[in-house]
């Protein structure tokens, strides 16, 4: 994890990972600290959605503008836990389309993702310079996300040999709790997810959601070698990551995930 020096801010990044280290590639994951937010939204708020102070988001903003690579647009969603993912061109003209994910092949444009214990997932072909942005939660995980968004990420271009993946800070089996019913849905739909839940308490189970995604992305034929994991879980983090299931499931703050091509010319 990676702390700037003028507000404490923390995002997570990798290290000698090659598509990663490319050449005016920018992406990373964003904790909750550095931030001005107060209250339940405390403090890195970056989501104008939730009920926050609008300028304060506004100077939440501003921080981490400061420390981002400098692209021109940054892209966001009205993210509905489903399945529909949307490319981002030249013509992006800031609305927020309702989706889970987004791909771009233009230079200058963040795609950007909102998180609070659902899996952010960032993908990359350096070569063909194809980026992806999706939110994975369970409802989109059982849909197929995963498979989804590398099927758009190479209608956009990318190759599937290529393509890189990161599933960034969320919450972790140790700490996701859901109905057992819920479990045998996944397990039914994705015979090798029966791996990836755990027994929990009388009727619950304890879901690996980053473990279901990593297995899916194998399935629809990346390597594990091009996928990883970054950061916590973020219940068990939760003075550095924003998470529902510690907030209570009270509506709380939202972190951000992004990944994006610099325009030749921003810098």
């Amino acid at each position: 994890m990676e702390t700037t020096a003028d507000y404490g801010l923390t995002i997570e990044t990798t290290q000698g990972r090659g598509a990663w280290e490319t050449p005016r590639l920018g992406h990373g994951f964003f904790g909750r600290t550095g931030g001005a937010s107060r209250g339940r939204f405390f403090s890195l708020n970056l989501s104008r959605h939730v009920g926050d102070d609008p300028e304060t988001v506004a100077i939440n903003w501003q921080r981490v503008r400061a420390v981002m690579p400098p692209f021109v647009r940054i892209a966001t969603l009205n993210q509905v836990h489903g399945v529909d993912v949307h490319v981002i061109g030249d013509d992006y003209d800031g609305a927020r389309p309702s989706g889970d994910g987004m791909v771009t092949a233009t230079p200058g444009i963040a795609l950007a993702i909102f998180t609070a214990d659902c899996v952010p997932m960032l993908m990359v072909d350096a070569e063909a310079k194809v980026a992806g942005a999706f939110h994975a939660g369970w409802r989109g995980t059982l849909a197929g996300i995963a498979g989804i968004g590398l099927r758009r990420m190479t209608e956009a271009g990318a190759d599937l040999r290529r393509i890189e993946v990161l599933l960034g800070p969320s919450i972790g089996r140790c700490c996701y709790e859901v109905d057992a019913e819920l479990g045998r849905r996944f397990t039914a739909a994705w015979p090798r997810a029966a791996s990836r839940v755990a027994p929990g308490r009388g009727s619950k189970a304890m879901l690996d959601l980053r473990g279901v995604l990593t297995d899916q992305l194998k399935d629809a034929g990346l390597s594990p070698e091009s996928i990883a994991q970054v950061g916590p879980c973020t219940r068990c983090a939760s003075e550095l990551f924003f998470s529902r299931r510690a907030a209570g499931g009270q509506t709380c703050g939202l972190q951000l995930s992004f990944i994006g091509f610099i325009d030749g010319a921003a810098g």
